[in-house]
Parts: structure tokens; sequence; C-alpha cells
């Protein structure tokens, strides 16, 4: 269980709780991650050839019952969260969940990689159910488990459901997408790929880049173990109830969902232009956002379409599922620390600039975020209001450092001195800065409020 810290809101510390049962580590062993890694030890010791006792196949029944009703747990808990009634407040939720991920995430130091590699496979989740909704309203979907359910539904658009459709889709679309999403990976916490990853001696470290060979290696065990773990590990829920025709129901859906999240396990792995792109493409997004390796660099996360649009041309993923992300996050990640530099209301620049976070997806323009304001007049607030940073203003884009590099060096001096906390911190930041790292900021509890209704200005 997460640590619960006085100095969060509800939510931050729900979201604090979501991490940790997906892929935290404790004293109770009981998330995902330690779940699988409890299957994975077990079973490696275990003949296949041998038959099992009667007492281990209930104890394995009873483990599997366990495994599931965790993965679920986890999913409802990212439904929760990042879910609303409308595809707005879906939206709005979702840039909450995903921007609470980045400001709880340090972005120096030596925990990035562990932090980032206990988030990737939540923000993952959270990335998908966005594509998939933004592909079905585009009518871009044509996996067929996918239509046949849209078809059992009456055929409407899924911004047509009632509640009880809602309810049915999300049951037997969303959920199985989400745990596609989380369990995508989880093979390499098997005893072979964590041999690759950490050498003989368990003494490597586990983020370095492999060579090729070895990477090929671990992209083999990792896709055989996740089917074994999705398939033997997880399993299919059995009924409890006393309905024969519910029993019937039920055990239709459970096997269907399941074949589905092993479709879009094994299309990801060569997505091309297949239902996998609901995964990889989140997959390849996360891993230069929460970055494992140490070459992590906070001030080129915007860049992370680059390499997107790069998979995208060489054949790894589709185009057309790279740009609908893009429409959807922009060029800047949520909860990303953007600079600016102010408009009077003539449209003259003030000799300063000002901090900013992004807030909300689907942007205008992608390279022009939506934002809370958290500096005025070069003082910290807690109740700043929303705003589009334009590209003209945003300090990221060289255009306007070279602006910034205009005013006085004294100028620059003074600024800085303003909006940090201390001379050792002073000494650290640049003269002339990209973005800022807003994780200090948001640790104050009147500072986590960044998604409430503030749409003036």
């Amino acid at each position: 269980m997460a640590k619960v810290l006085k100095h969060q809101t509800h939510y931050t510390r729900q979201t604090q709780v979501l991490i940790s049962k997906a892929y935290g580590r404790s004293v109770h062993n009981d998330s995902i991650l330690e779940n699988a890694i409890s299957y994975f030890d077990h079973h490696e010791f275990i003949a296949s050839n041998v038959p099992e006792s009667a007492e281990s196949e209930a104890l394995n029944k009873l483990q599997q019952k366990e495994r599931q009703g965790h993965l679920q747990e986890v999913c409802n808990g990212i439904l929760e969260l990042a879910e609303g009634d409308s595809f707005e407040e879906s939206n709005r939720k979702s840039a909450q969940l995903l921007g609470t991920i980045q400001l709880l995430s340090p972005t120096e130091g030596k925990k990035v990689a562990e932090n980032n590699e206990r988030c990737k496979a939540i923000y993952k989740a959270i990335l998908s159910l966005r594509l998939l909704d933004r592909l079905l309203l585009n009518n871009e979907i044509n996996e067929p488990y996918i239509l046949k359910v849209l078809a059992e539904l009456d055929g409407k658009s899924f911004v047509e459901f009632d509640a009880d459709a809602r309810l049915r889709f999300t049951n037997l679309v969303k959920v199985p997408l989400i745990m596609a999403a989380l369990l995508q990976d989880i093979g390499h916490n098997h005893t072979h790929a964590q041999t690759i990853l950490r050498g003989a001696d368990g003494n490597q470290d586990p983020h370095r880049t492999l060579p090729i060979e070895e990477r090929k290696k671990l992209l083999q065990i990792n896709h055989k173990q996740t089917l074994d773990y999705i398939t033997n590990g997880v399993g299919i829920p059995s009924y409890t109830g006393n309905s024969k025709p519910e029993r019937n129901q039920f055990v239709i859906d459970e096997q269907l969902k399941h074949q589905f999240i092993k479709t879009l396990i094994k299309s990801s792995f060569k997505a091309k232009q297949g239902v996998g792109n609901l995964l990889k493409v989140p997959q390849i997004y996360v891993s230069i956002i929460l970055s494992t390796k140490d070459n992590y660099n906070y001030k080129v996360l915007p860049k992370v379409f680059q390499v997107l649009n790069k998979n995208a041309e060489i054949g790894a993923c589709s185009q057309k599922v790279v740009d609908t992300l893009y429409e959807i996050v922009g060029m800047f990640p949520q909860g990303y620390g953007v600079i600016y530099m102010p408009e009077d209301e003539n449209g003259h620049q003030a000799e300063c600039y000002e901090y900013a976070i992004v807030n909300r997806l689907y942007p205008k323009h992608p390279e022009q975020p939506h934002c809370r304001i958290t500096t005025r007049k070069l003082t910290f607030i807690g109740y700043g209001h929303n705003i589009v940073v334009k590209k003209q203003n945003n300090l990221y884009f060289p255009h306007m450092a070279k602006k910034v590099a205009s005013l006085s060096k004294e100028r620059l001096n003074e600024i800085l001195e303003l909006l940090s906390s201390n001379y050792q911190e002073r000494q650290q930041l640049d003269l002339l800065p990209r973005c800022w790292h807003a994780n200090e900021f948001f640790s104050v509890k009147t500072h986590q409020k960044l998604w409430n209704r503030s749409d003036n200005g």
C-alpha cells in the first residue's frame, strides 16, 4: 500500500494508491506485479509432465481467482479516475490522472527509472482508453470483436449509449483493453527475462540498453510468458450465481474478452495497421514520457512525436493512430511545466516570464497547450486560471528563447531569484529556461487542484 501523506489531496492519494496496486512493491506482495512474480517463480520449478495433485490444483485455482480479483480491482480504479459519463468528462478526468502521475514522478535524480517503471502501465492504459474513444468517433475501428459488441448494442455510436449500454461496452471492450495494457510486458518479470535484464549475477542495471541479440531474446520471452500468464496465471473467471441464462451469457462474455486480450497483445508485437496499435502507440509514447533510461531528459519530452513518427515511417505502428494520439494529447504531455512570456491587454509581451502546467487534452493547436497558470507577477499562486499558451509566447521554442536572451543578465537573475525557493536551486537553474520542473510546486496540497473549473482568462 502506498504511504498516505497529509500534504496530499484525497485525489492525489487515490492516484498513488492505484499506482501501488498495479506495479508497486510492498510487504503485502499483493500488486499485479508481485502476483505475476509469485506465479513465475512458482511455476519455474514445476515440471510440465508431472501430474498436479488435487490439493495443488485447488490452491492454484484459489490463487488464480485472487489474481483475477486484484486485476479487476485495478481496472475499476482506473475506470473510476479516468472515465466519465460523457466524452468531455472522460477527457477531463483522464487529463487529471495523467497530469497527477507526471507531477508525482521525479524528473531528476536516482529514483526516476524506478518510479517511471511503476507508473508506465497505468499511464499507457489511460491513453489506450482515450485512443479507443477517438478512433470510434472517427469510425476507424475495424476490429471484428469491437464491431460485434457495437452491433449488439443496436449499432449506436458509443457517445449515444445509455447507462446500461455504456456499462456493457465498458465491461466487454474497455476492461479487457485496460487488462491488456497492464499485462502487455508482464513477461519481463519471468526468471529468464530477469536474467537477461539483470545479468546472471543479478548486478546489472535492468534499465540499460541491451545488445540487439539480447533484446530479441527478451522480446521472445516476454511474448511467450505474457501470454502464458494471461492464459494460466489469470485465466477466465468462473460464474458465481444460480441463473442458468446468466451463467451461459457470462461464460460466452468472459471467453470472448479473454480472446480479445490475447488478440490485443499478439497484435501489439507486430502492430502495423491492426488493433494492436491501441497498445503499441501508447507504449512508445510512454517509453519516452516515463522513460527508464539513463538519458532521460525532461526538457525534451515534447519531442516524443518525433520518435512516434519515425516508428510509423518504418512500419512499426500506424501513422493514423499516431496522428490521432497527437490530436488528443498535443505536443506537451499532461503535467508538463511550461514557461511563457505573458502579454498585456494590448498584446505587448512583458519583460518577464511566468510558469504554467499543462492540464487539459485536445488542444485546438497541438503546439499550443491548455495550461493552468501557477505564477502571477513572478509569485507562485495556488488559484490560477486556465490559459492557452501560444507558440509565440512559449520559451520551449527557440524563437522565444532568443527574445528572453535579449533581457539583461541582471533582469534574468532577478526573475530567477523570485521563482526559485533558495540560492542553491537558483544556481542550478538555467538563466534561459525552456521549461520548469513542477514537482515541488505540486507537492504543496493547495497546489494540487489544477483541474478544478477555472476557465476565466
